[in-house]
Order: C-alpha cells, then structure tokens, then sequence
C-alpha cells in the first residue's frame, strides 16, 4: 500500500508541476489558459508539491495571493495527512 501511496503522490506532483509549467508558457504566448480551478483541484489531490515548485521554478502564479496561501496551506495538509496515516497504521513503511 506504501507504494502506491508514493507512487500516487509522485504522480499527482509531476502532474501539477508541469501543468504550472504549461501554464506559463501559455501565458507568454497569449495561449488560452488552464483554469485556476484545475490547478487548485490537481494540488488538492496531491499534487501541492509539485504546484509549489512549479511556482518557483517557472515563477508562475507568484502575485497572487490565492496561490501563495493556498498551496502551502495544502502541502502542509497532505504532509499532516501523510504523517496521521503512517502514524494510525493504514501506511506501514516497507
């Protein structure tokens, strides 16, 4: 079950990374753009890691408000989340 926990997590954070990165470069494009929704949605389901370094790294969403409290907020949830599962037994490390 461990695995596939991480796996999922890796995944959902690549996701949301590249989509921040995709969203960028739409924008210097003048491209159509994701919807904010989605990529809230994506960090809501794992994937606030890769959305944070996406901000970084692609200096991408950093103005905005909603996002910087948002995601960190998030990625503390899932890390908290994580660390309640390992703790009540439903993750056991290999």
């Amino acid at each position: 079950m461990f695995y596939y926990y991480v796996l999922y997590l890796f995944l959902m954070n690549l996701f949301c990374f590249l989509l921040m990165g995709a969203d960028k470069g739409f924008a210097k494009r003048g491209a159509r753009r994701i919807p904010e929704k989605v990529l809230f949605g994506v960090a809501l389901l794992g994937g606030s890691l890769g959305g944070v370094l996406g901000m970084q790294i692609f200096r991408h969403k950093t103005k905005h408000l909603s996002f910087k409290i948002i995601f960190p907020l998030l990625l503390v949830l899932h890390i908290a989340l994580t660390v309640f599962l390992l703790y009540c037994g439903a993750l056991t490390l290999p």
